[in-house]
């Protein structure tokens, strides 16, 4: 066996959700071994991760922060994302580790390995039940401080138990998302993180022309610049933001299984920074455009916004648009999330158990009972803030800055730089005061 075969197989092994072999992708249903995967695949899939439910309340952390801040915080946070990113690329080299898992565990053994699987367990049930909440108000409404913003199928369809939020959720997992979520290759995904990204650029483009037309028109009043604090309340709810803005970047969990399968793993480190450059660049663009096109009355989920009359001509064409086309892109992101989680749910569960891929009946029990919590979830919790709020400031904060930091700052094979211990600790104490603060400030407004 060559040298180039024994790496790939080796990958596979340690990737477990793979099979080791060409006999076993034949016997998992692959049929002929698939090819290694693209640069530009690499760039939808880990952008596709990373552009999910959390571009909605950026424009709402704008107007908790103001427009300055708020823009300075979502390109911190891109630097510091290529950053611990760039740390778990680099110290997978020496242990050859091929997992996010692997390199926790050869810093702080099996305990640090299955506290960073329950943290991804945790990041991206979170996440999908998310996606689960958006997807129901884009269609079927939701309501916000006492007021019902009506979607899509209300409005034209009126209001039905064949238009309610639990029918058409089922509806869309069992059209939509069971097939997509039957892939075993993170590559195969390729072509819906393509499409689901065109469908956030759609999104973006649509929203800046509404706000250009209404900026040329002189209907939007100035935005602020710095937020306002008359208290130690409002203080106390600046902190907020940070963990939005971190749910939004945390793709770590992905770029293991998206290296495993590249052609060339030395190109990972050009894909992240690809990558991340892109979605700063949207992010920063949702949350200027969408701030400036409802100033105040952003609303923690910027798609209940458009569900009025905006003051343009065809309001009600874009409005459907905008909506349209993002729970088009959330849908397609569902099975990009799902793949992480059902692979370290497996592994905590079933640590000494042969490939996920080579165990149809274990593959679709974990993948059933993600989709029914998912969905239970979406059901229970009501509104998308919350979630990011506790998720983002807790192991979101952990899997995006901790962790890595704490990796380095243990530098188990000893290749750190003085300068990587210096960022890791700021990334530790920023993540832990604000994230402090934000839990604090989040417990103290549900019980007042």
């Amino acid at each position: 066996m060559s040298t180039s075969q024994s790496e790939h197989q080796l990958v596979d092994e340690r990737t477990l959700l793979l099979p080791t072999s060409q006999n076993e992708e034949a016997q998992a249903g692959f049929g002929k071994p698939s090819r290694r995967a693209s640069f530009p695949g690499s760039v939808f899939n880990l952008s596709c991760t990373v552009i999910g439910s959390g571009i909605m309340s950026l424009p709402a952390t704008l107007n908790i922060l103001g427009l300055i801040p708020g823009v300075a915080l979502i390109i911190i946070a891109a630097f510091l994302t290529e950053a611990s990113i760039d740390f778990l690329l680099r110290f997978s080299k020496p242990g050859s580790a091929f997992s996010y898992g692997d390199v926790m565990g050869e810093a702080f053994g099996k305990v640090g390995k299955y506290l960073l699987q329950s943290c991804v367990i945790i990041n991206n049930i979170g996440s999908l039940t998310v996606y689960m909440i958006i997807i129901e108000d884009v269609l079927s409404g939701s309501t916000s401080n006492g007021v019902h913003h009506a979607g899509i199928l209300e409005e034209s369809l009126g209001v039905h138990w064949w238009t309610g939020r639990a029918f058409v959720l089922i509806v869309l997992t069992v059209v939509v998302i069971v097939p997509l979520i039957c892939f075993k290759r993170i590559d195969s995904l390729r072509f819906t993180s393509a499409i689901s990204i065109t469908l956030a650029v759609v999104f973006l483009v649509a929203v800046i022309v509404i706000t250009v037309y209404k900026l040329i028109l002189g209907s939007i009043e100035a935005p602020a610049l710095f937020p306002s604090v008359t208290g130690l309340t409002s203080f106390l709810n600046l902190f907020t933001a940070f963990p939005v803005v971190v749910f939004a970047y945390v793709c770590h969990y992905n770029v293991h299984s998206i290296q495993n399968e590249l052609e060339d793993s030395r190109r990972m480190p050009a894909i992240v920074q690809t990558t991340v450059a892109l979605c700063a660049f949207v992010y920063v663009m949702t949350g200027v455009f969408g701030f400036l096109l409802f100033g105040e009355s952003t609303l923690s989920d910027l798609l209940s916004n458009f569900d009025t009359d905006l003051g343009i001509p065809y309001s009600s064409v874009f409005n459907d648009i905008v909506r349209i086309s993002y729970a088009g892109h959330i849908l397609l992101v569902y099975p990009i999330i799902l793949f992480p989680l059902r692979l370290n749910l497996d592994g905590l569960l079933f640590p000494s158990a042969r490939p996920l891929a080579s165990d149809n009946v274990r593959f679709l029990l974990i993948s059933s009972g993600i989709i029914v919590i998912t969905l239970l979830g979406a059901i229970f919790i009501p509104s998308i803030w919350v979630a990011f709020e506790f998720t983002g400031a807790t192991v979101g904060a952990l899997l995006a800055f901790i962790f890595p930091a704490c990796i380095v700052l243990k530098d188990p094979h000893g290749i750190a730089w003085k300068k990587d211990k210096i960022l890791s600790v700021f990334m530790i104490i920023v993540a832990v005061v604000s994230s402090v603060v934000a839990i604090y400030s989040d417990a103290y407004s549900l019980l007042t």
